[in-house]
């Protein structure tokens, strides 16, 4: 079985692509490092390599976690499947 994405923490929200790509619609494979679990998210639209993928739904201001740490909040809401970018997660600091 080919894993598409990797979370470091059972709380992650967000998965990291780390094959070339995740096609839109296309079921992926993540493994949960922390629990060592393997989970599957029907991607919504297409997330290149290195990227994220939301595992869950996220709402507008909600914390973003990657590898256990917060790496900024929501400023849209993003569907389980959905792709995490600047676009939708800004900074905390400003």
């Amino acid at each position: 079985m080919i894993t598409h994405f990797i979370a470091h923490d059972a709380a992650d929200t967000v998965g990291v692509v780390v094959v070339e790509k995740v096609e839109a619609g296309q079921v992926a494979t993540g493994w949960i490092m922390e629990t060592d679990e393997t989970v599957s998210i029907k991607s919504l639209v297409e997330v290149p390599l290195g990227h994220k993928l939301a595992l869950t739904d996220i709402k507008n201001n909600d914390t973003i976690i990657k590898y256990g740490n917060d790496i900024g909040r929501a400023v849209l809401d993003i569907p389980k499947g959905g792709y995490v970018h600047v676009s939708n997660v800004k900074t905390k600091r400003w």
